[in-house]
């Protein structure tokens, strides 16, 4: 937790009075300003898939025949401001972003966005890192050692950086058409002190009836 002083000099003749004041900038003030919220109100019918906890890879691979994984970036990049602030990382210090497109009877229906610390691809989770088309998820449920945090929900908003990475990938939707935002939620996953953040952002087409 970083923190600053700031002095103020108050001036009352004869005297003057030098007073410190220090300033503790805490994460979850960032944090705060991101407006994730505890529970998604007003979520109608998307509701049961966004407040369920278990697997999300388990519950699409029972709803759709045909399932598949599809990474669309895998990279070491500066997380965004408040990923970075919930998993106490240095704001100037790169991650691995690894970006996939869950795909249920060839439709993109969540688009996953997780933020591996390299202090974290370490140990248990070495592999993390080489996992390509191979879904994250189930790889975090399959330990029962592996703990998860709380679910937080956000509307992503058109200028959201989430929203312009998922919206990017499907190519059918005209511009025209695009919702106005997109419902996210987002959790962390800790193993030994090692914390990854995992949010999935849930796509218009998950609401549409396969016809497969």
């Amino acid at each position: 937790m970083s923190q600053f002083a700031v002095v103020l000099l108050v001036i009352n003749k004869p005297y003057v009075y030098a007073i410190i004041l220090t300033v503790r900038i805490q994460q979850n003030l960032i944090i705060s300003r991101q407006c994730w919220i505890s529970k998604p109100r007003f979520s109608d019918s998307l509701r049961p898939w966004l407040v369920d906890d278990g697997s999300l890879t388990s519950r699409l691979q029972k709803r759709y025949t045909n399932f598949s994984v599809k990474a669309v970036a895998i990279k070491y990049a500066k997380p965004i401001q408040d990923e970075a602030a919930l998993l106490r990382q240095a704001s100037h210090k790169t991650a691995l972003i690894r970006e996939v497109l869950l795909i249920g009877d060839n439709q993109p229906v969540i688009f996953a966005h997780s933020v591996l610390p390299r202090t974290s691809l370490r140990g248990s989770w070495n592999g993390l890192g080489r996992l390509g088309n191979k879904p994250l998820g189930a790889t975090l449920f399959a330990n029962p050692k592996v703990k998860r945090t709380p679910l937080s929900y956000k509307k992503l908003r058109s200028k959201h950086t989430l929203y312009k990475h998922a919206m990017q990938h499907l190519t059918q939707v005209a511009t025209t058409e695009k919702p106005s935002y997109l419902w996210a939620r987002r959790s962390i996953f800790s193993l030994n002190r090692a914390n990854i953040m995992v949010t999935e952002v849930f796509l218009p087409q998950l609401l549409v009836k396969s016809t497969a």
